[in-house]
Protein backbone atom coordinates (compact mmCIF):
# COMPACT_ATOMS: atom_id res chain seq x y z
CA UNK A 1 0.00 0.00 0.00
CA UNK A 2 1.26 3.31 -0.93
CA UNK A 3 0.96 5.85 1.44
CA UNK A 4 0.89 9.93 0.87
CA UNK A 5 1.17 11.78 3.89
CA UNK A 6 1.83 15.66 4.92
CA UNK A 7 3.76 16.68 7.61
CA UNK A 8 4.04 20.42 8.46
CA UNK A 9 6.73 22.53 11.14
CA UNK A 10 6.77 25.79 12.22
CA UNK A 11 8.42 28.28 14.38
CA UNK A 12 8.73 32.12 14.79
CA UNK A 13 6.74 34.01 12.58
CA UNK A 14 7.49 32.38 9.10
CA UNK A 15 6.95 28.84 7.97
CA UNK A 16 6.65 26.42 4.85
CA UNK A 17 5.05 23.63 3.25
CA UNK A 18 6.05 20.30 2.30
CA UNK A 19 4.79 16.78 1.18
CA UNK A 20 6.34 13.71 2.43
CA UNK A 21 6.02 10.45 0.55
CA UNK A 22 6.43 8.13 3.15
CA UNK A 23 5.93 4.01 3.15
CA UNK A 24 5.04 1.44 4.98
CA UNK A 25 8.42 -1.06 6.30
CA UNK A 26 8.71 -3.27 3.41
CA UNK A 27 8.93 -7.13 5.33
CA UNK A 28 9.44 -8.92 1.75
CA UNK A 29 5.78 -10.14 1.64
CA UNK A 30 3.03 -7.15 2.27
CA UNK A 31 4.32 -5.08 -1.69
CA UNK A 32 5.08 -2.36 0.56
CA UNK A 33 8.35 -0.30 -0.35
CA UNK A 34 10.72 1.45 2.20
CA UNK A 35 11.94 4.96 1.94
CA UNK A 36 14.21 5.58 4.42
CA UNK A 37 17.85 4.10 1.75
CA UNK A 38 19.07 5.86 -0.50
CA UNK A 39 18.21 3.60 -3.37
CA UNK A 40 19.78 0.58 -5.10
CA UNK A 41 21.92 -0.12 -7.78
CA UNK A 42 19.02 -2.09 -10.13
CA UNK A 43 18.00 -0.39 -13.37
CA UNK A 44 14.67 0.88 -13.11
CA UNK A 45 12.57 -1.34 -15.83
CA UNK A 46 9.87 0.65 -17.67
CA UNK A 47 8.01 -2.46 -18.72
CA UNK A 48 6.92 -3.12 -15.19
CA UNK A 49 3.95 -2.23 -13.40
CA UNK A 50 3.68 1.12 -11.53
CA UNK A 51 1.68 2.61 -9.16
CA UNK A 52 -0.42 5.61 -9.62
CA UNK A 53 1.52 8.64 -7.83
CA UNK A 54 -1.26 11.30 -7.48
CA UNK A 55 -2.16 12.99 -9.72
CA UNK A 56 -0.40 11.17 -11.90
CA UNK A 57 -1.78 7.85 -13.33
CA UNK A 58 0.03 4.83 -13.64
CA UNK A 59 0.60 5.23 -17.75
CA UNK A 60 2.43 8.54 -16.40
CA UNK A 61 4.41 6.91 -13.96
CA UNK A 62 5.72 4.89 -16.83
CA UNK A 63 7.16 7.80 -18.73
CA UNK A 64 8.71 8.73 -15.68
CA UNK A 65 10.55 5.31 -15.24
CA UNK A 66 11.93 6.01 -19.20
CA UNK A 67 13.17 9.28 -18.12
CA UNK A 68 14.64 7.85 -15.08
CA UNK A 69 15.94 4.39 -17.01
CA UNK A 70 17.63 6.72 -19.90
CA UNK A 71 19.50 8.86 -17.37
CA UNK A 72 20.54 5.52 -15.83
CA UNK A 73 22.18 3.85 -19.02
CA UNK A 74 23.42 7.07 -20.10
CA UNK A 75 25.01 7.18 -16.92
CA UNK A 76 23.41 10.70 -15.64
CA UNK A 77 23.78 11.76 -12.43
CA UNK A 78 20.85 11.15 -10.14
CA UNK A 79 20.26 15.08 -9.94
CA UNK A 80 19.69 15.06 -13.96
CA UNK A 81 16.46 11.99 -13.49
CA UNK A 82 15.05 15.04 -10.76
CA UNK A 83 15.48 17.78 -13.25
CA UNK A 84 14.45 15.57 -16.46
CA UNK A 85 11.15 14.35 -14.35
CA UNK A 86 9.87 17.41 -13.30
CA UNK A 87 10.82 18.94 -17.17
CA UNK A 88 8.48 16.42 -18.60
CA UNK A 89 5.74 17.00 -15.89
CA UNK A 90 5.78 21.09 -16.66
CA UNK A 91 6.06 19.94 -20.40
CA UNK A 92 3.65 17.18 -21.01
CA UNK A 93 2.38 16.52 -17.36
CA UNK A 94 4.11 13.56 -18.28
CA UNK A 95 2.13 12.30 -21.00
CA UNK A 96 3.33 11.51 -24.50
CA UNK A 97 1.35 13.37 -26.71
CA UNK A 98 1.50 15.18 -29.92
CA UNK A 99 0.37 19.00 -30.51
CA UNK A 100 -1.16 20.81 -27.69
CA UNK A 101 -3.65 22.31 -29.97
CA UNK A 102 -4.69 25.62 -28.86
CA UNK A 103 -2.75 25.43 -25.84
CA UNK A 104 0.41 25.50 -27.87
CA UNK A 105 1.20 27.53 -31.03
CA UNK A 106 4.30 25.43 -32.21
CA UNK A 107 4.96 22.34 -33.17
CA UNK A 108 5.88 21.11 -30.01
CA UNK A 109 5.36 17.04 -29.63
CA UNK A 110 6.16 14.45 -26.82
CA UNK A 111 7.08 14.42 -23.40
CA UNK A 112 9.35 17.13 -23.04
CA UNK A 113 7.51 18.85 -25.83
CA UNK A 114 10.63 19.17 -28.31
CA UNK A 115 10.13 20.96 -31.63
CA UNK A 116 11.42 19.60 -35.08
CA UNK A 117 11.46 23.09 -36.01
CA UNK A 118 14.13 24.08 -33.42
CA UNK A 119 16.31 20.86 -34.45
CA UNK A 120 15.31 18.01 -31.48
CA UNK A 121 14.77 15.54 -34.57
CA UNK A 122 11.66 14.50 -36.58
CA UNK A 123 7.90 14.39 -35.07
CA UNK A 124 8.46 10.75 -35.03
CA UNK A 125 11.91 10.72 -32.75
CA UNK A 126 10.81 13.32 -30.70
CA UNK A 127 7.73 11.43 -29.69
CA UNK A 128 9.85 8.12 -28.97
CA UNK A 129 10.13 8.58 -25.29
CA UNK A 130 13.60 7.10 -24.96
CA UNK A 131 15.14 9.57 -28.00
CA UNK A 132 13.32 12.68 -26.35
CA UNK A 133 14.79 11.70 -22.91
CA UNK A 134 17.94 10.95 -24.35
CA UNK A 135 18.18 14.59 -26.28
CA UNK A 136 17.06 16.57 -23.13
CA UNK A 137 19.96 14.73 -21.15
CA UNK A 138 22.55 15.03 -23.89
CA UNK A 139 21.49 18.91 -24.06
CA UNK A 140 21.89 19.18 -20.07
CA UNK A 141 25.33 17.43 -20.37
CA UNK A 142 26.26 21.03 -22.22
CA UNK A 143 25.80 23.34 -19.63
CA UNK A 144 27.89 23.95 -17.42
CA UNK A 145 28.02 22.85 -13.21
CA UNK A 146 24.59 22.15 -14.20
CA UNK A 147 23.87 19.82 -10.94
CA UNK A 148 24.51 23.05 -8.42
CA UNK A 149 22.05 24.73 -10.61
CA UNK A 150 18.50 25.44 -9.33
CA UNK A 151 16.23 23.43 -11.05
CA UNK A 152 14.56 25.83 -13.08
CA UNK A 153 17.80 27.31 -13.99
CA UNK A 154 18.93 23.79 -15.44
CA UNK A 155 15.52 23.13 -17.06
CA UNK A 156 14.84 26.54 -18.70
CA UNK A 157 18.90 26.36 -19.97
CA UNK A 158 17.53 23.14 -22.16
CA UNK A 159 13.83 23.90 -22.97
CA UNK A 160 14.13 27.69 -23.78
CA UNK A 161 10.32 28.39 -22.60
CA UNK A 162 8.34 31.23 -22.26
CA UNK A 163 7.79 30.78 -18.57
CA UNK A 164 11.28 30.54 -17.19
CA UNK A 165 10.42 30.23 -13.76
CA UNK A 166 7.12 27.26 -14.48
CA UNK A 167 9.57 24.13 -13.28
CA UNK A 168 10.55 24.54 -10.18
CA UNK A 169 7.10 23.85 -8.58
CA UNK A 170 7.55 20.40 -9.65
CA UNK A 171 10.81 19.21 -8.12
CA UNK A 172 8.63 18.19 -4.92
CA UNK A 173 6.66 16.09 -6.94
CA UNK A 174 9.52 14.61 -9.34
CA UNK A 175 11.99 14.12 -6.24
CA UNK A 176 9.11 11.97 -4.78
CA UNK A 177 8.31 9.49 -8.17
CA UNK A 178 12.27 9.30 -8.49
CA UNK A 179 12.45 8.30 -4.64
CA UNK A 180 9.51 5.88 -5.18
CA UNK A 181 10.55 4.31 -8.59
CA UNK A 182 14.29 3.86 -7.19
CA UNK A 183 13.92 3.47 -3.31
CA UNK A 184 14.88 6.57 -2.38
CA UNK A 185 17.66 8.09 -5.26
CA UNK A 186 16.90 11.10 -4.64
CA UNK A 187 18.61 11.00 -1.36
CA UNK A 188 22.03 10.31 -2.50
CA UNK A 189 25.02 12.68 -3.95
CA UNK A 190 23.31 15.02 -6.56
CA UNK A 191 26.72 14.19 -8.77
CA UNK A 192 26.15 10.61 -7.92
CA UNK A 193 25.43 8.25 -11.16
CA UNK A 194 24.91 5.11 -8.96
CA UNK A 195 22.76 4.89 -6.08
CA UNK A 196 22.91 2.88 -2.92
CA UNK A 197 25.31 5.23 -0.47
CA UNK A 198 23.57 8.19 0.91
CA UNK A 199 24.66 12.12 0.27
CA UNK A 200 28.29 12.59 2.52
CA UNK A 201 27.89 15.06 4.70
CA UNK A 202 28.35 18.87 3.38
CA UNK A 203 27.74 17.88 -0.40
CA UNK A 204 24.32 18.94 -2.27
CA UNK A 205 21.57 15.56 -2.15
CA UNK A 206 20.18 14.73 -5.95
CA UNK A 207 16.82 16.44 -4.00
CA UNK A 208 18.91 19.78 -4.39
CA UNK A 209 19.57 19.99 -0.37
CA UNK A 210 22.00 20.07 1.49
CA UNK A 211 23.33 20.70 5.33
CA UNK A 212 23.36 24.49 6.54
CA UNK A 213 25.99 23.99 8.75
CA UNK A 214 28.40 21.13 9.84
CA UNK A 215 28.03 20.15 13.47
CA UNK A 216 26.82 18.37 16.48
CA UNK A 217 22.75 18.47 17.80
CA UNK A 218 22.97 20.13 20.94
CA UNK A 219 19.43 20.72 21.52
CA UNK A 220 16.15 18.97 19.55
CA UNK A 221 13.36 19.67 18.41
CA UNK A 222 10.48 20.21 20.95
CA UNK A 223 11.84 17.86 23.80
CA UNK A 224 11.10 17.06 27.01
CA UNK A 225 13.10 19.73 28.22
CA UNK A 226 12.20 22.57 25.74
CA UNK A 227 8.52 21.56 24.31
CA UNK A 228 8.62 24.71 22.06
CA UNK A 229 11.80 24.74 20.63
CA UNK A 230 10.31 24.50 17.26
CA UNK A 231 13.85 23.29 15.30
CA UNK A 232 17.46 22.49 16.10
CA UNK A 233 20.48 24.05 17.55
CA UNK A 234 23.60 22.81 15.39
CA UNK A 235 26.86 23.59 17.66
CA UNK A 236 28.69 24.71 15.45
CA UNK A 237 32.00 27.65 16.28
CA UNK A 238 31.53 30.88 16.43
CA UNK A 239 32.10 32.48 12.41
CA UNK A 240 31.19 29.17 10.89
CA UNK A 241 29.62 29.41 7.20
CA UNK A 242 26.06 29.43 7.00
CA UNK A 243 24.76 28.31 3.42
CA UNK A 244 20.98 28.11 2.19
CA UNK A 245 20.10 24.57 2.51
CA UNK A 246 18.13 24.67 -0.61
CA UNK A 247 16.92 26.82 -3.30
CA UNK A 248 14.49 29.63 -2.80
CA UNK A 249 13.70 33.18 -2.72
CA UNK A 250 14.77 35.02 0.61
CA UNK A 251 11.67 36.18 2.47
CA UNK A 252 13.03 37.72 5.85
CA UNK A 253 16.42 38.85 6.63
CA UNK A 254 16.45 41.06 9.80
CA UNK A 255 17.65 41.49 13.61
CA UNK A 256 14.55 40.06 16.44
CA UNK A 257 15.32 40.92 19.47
CA UNK A 258 14.28 42.47 22.34
CA UNK A 259 15.03 42.41 26.04
CA UNK A 260 11.98 42.88 28.66
CA UNK A 261 9.71 44.63 25.83
CA UNK A 262 12.58 47.09 24.74
CA UNK A 263 14.63 46.94 21.24
CA UNK A 264 17.81 44.78 22.16
CA UNK A 265 20.99 45.22 19.14
CA UNK A 266 21.50 41.77 17.42
CA UNK A 267 25.42 43.33 16.72
CA UNK A 268 26.15 42.07 20.63
CA UNK A 269 25.39 38.56 21.94
CA UNK A 270 22.34 37.93 23.01
CA UNK A 271 21.44 35.77 26.65
CA UNK A 272 18.50 33.29 27.44
CA UNK A 273 17.05 36.32 28.70
CA UNK A 274 16.76 37.98 25.24
CA UNK A 275 13.66 37.20 22.97
CA UNK A 276 13.75 36.41 19.34
CA UNK A 277 16.05 34.97 16.89
CA UNK A 278 18.88 37.49 16.52
CA UNK A 279 19.74 38.00 13.02
CA UNK A 280 17.87 36.07 10.79
CA UNK A 281 17.31 34.43 7.77
CA UNK A 282 13.74 32.93 6.20
CA UNK A 283 13.98 31.39 2.96
CA UNK A 284 10.61 29.50 0.99
CA UNK A 285 11.69 27.09 -1.55
CA UNK A 286 9.49 25.00 -4.33
CA UNK A 287 7.05 23.15 -2.69
CA UNK A 288 6.64 25.81 -0.12
CA UNK A 289 9.09 24.59 2.06
CA UNK A 290 10.27 26.81 4.46
CA UNK A 291 14.05 26.95 6.08
CA UNK A 292 15.06 29.27 9.21
CA UNK A 293 18.53 30.25 10.26
CA UNK A 294 18.67 32.02 13.69
CA UNK A 295 21.25 33.49 15.66
CA UNK A 296 23.88 34.79 13.32
CA UNK A 297 26.73 36.92 14.47
CA UNK A 298 26.19 39.75 12.11
CA UNK A 299 24.07 41.08 9.34
CA UNK A 300 22.92 38.47 6.90
CA UNK A 301 24.79 38.54 3.32
CA UNK A 302 21.39 37.99 1.76
CA UNK A 303 18.22 40.79 1.37
CA UNK A 304 14.43 40.09 1.30
CA UNK A 305 13.68 39.35 -1.87
CA UNK A 306 17.28 37.90 -3.16
CA UNK A 307 17.31 34.36 -5.30
CA UNK A 308 19.48 31.87 -4.02
CA UNK A 309 21.26 28.80 -4.78
CA UNK A 310 21.32 25.63 -2.26
CA UNK A 311 24.85 26.30 -0.35
CA UNK A 312 25.19 29.67 -1.10
CA UNK A 313 26.19 31.98 1.93
CA UNK A 314 23.65 33.50 4.26
CA UNK A 315 26.00 34.52 7.04
CA UNK A 316 28.07 33.34 10.01
CA UNK A 317 27.26 31.65 12.99
CA UNK A 318 26.91 33.74 16.27
CA UNK A 319 25.04 34.11 19.43
CA UNK A 320 22.67 37.13 18.65
CA UNK A 321 19.07 36.74 19.89
CA UNK A 322 17.77 34.13 22.57
CA UNK A 323 21.33 32.43 22.67
CA UNK A 324 23.48 31.11 25.55
CA UNK A 325 26.57 30.63 23.22
CA UNK A 326 27.30 30.31 19.19
CA UNK A 327 25.23 28.21 16.95
CA UNK A 328 23.02 27.99 14.44
CA UNK A 329 19.23 27.47 14.96
CA UNK A 330 17.33 25.82 12.25
CA UNK A 331 13.70 25.17 11.26
CA UNK A 332 12.13 23.65 8.57
CA UNK A 333 8.15 24.48 7.82
CA UNK A 334 5.55 23.57 5.69
CA UNK A 335 2.73 24.92 3.95
CA UNK A 336 3.22 28.05 4.85
CA UNK A 337 2.36 27.92 8.31
CA UNK A 338 3.39 30.23 10.35
CA UNK A 339 2.27 29.33 13.73
CA UNK A 340 3.85 26.21 15.97
CA UNK A 341 0.84 23.91 14.85
CA UNK A 342 2.95 23.49 11.16
CA UNK A 343 6.30 22.77 12.85
CA UNK A 344 8.19 19.89 11.38
CA UNK A 345 11.15 18.18 13.17
CA UNK A 346 14.12 19.10 10.57
CA UNK A 347 16.39 15.85 11.50
CA UNK A 348 13.27 13.84 9.60
CA UNK A 349 12.71 16.84 7.05
CA UNK A 350 16.40 17.15 5.99
CA UNK A 351 16.41 12.98 5.98
CA UNK A 352 13.89 12.44 3.64
CA UNK A 353 16.22 15.35 1.58
CA UNK A 354 18.85 13.10 1.53
CA UNK A 355 20.67 16.05 3.44
CA UNK A 356 21.35 14.45 7.25
CA UNK A 357 21.90 16.81 10.21
CA UNK A 358 24.71 16.15 12.83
Amino acid sequence: MWILTVVSVCCLGAVVSIMQLLSDQSNGDDGTVSLAGCGTNSTVDPNAEFPAITPYTSEEIKNAAIIISVGQDLEIPARGWIIAVATAMQESSLTNHGHLGDQNDHDSLGLFQQRPSSGWGTPEQIQDPVYASTKFYEKLLTIDNWERLPLTVAAQRVQISAFPNAYAKHEPKATEIVNTLTGGGGRVAAVDTQLGSCTPSGELSASGWIIPVEGPLNSGFRTAQRPTHNGVDIGAPRGATVVAAAAGTVITSECNASLYGAPYSCNQDGSPEVAGCGWYVNIVHAGDYLTRYCHFGSAPMVKEGDVVQAGQILGYVGSSGRSSGPHLHFETHLNADRSPAGAVDPVDFMNQMGAPLG
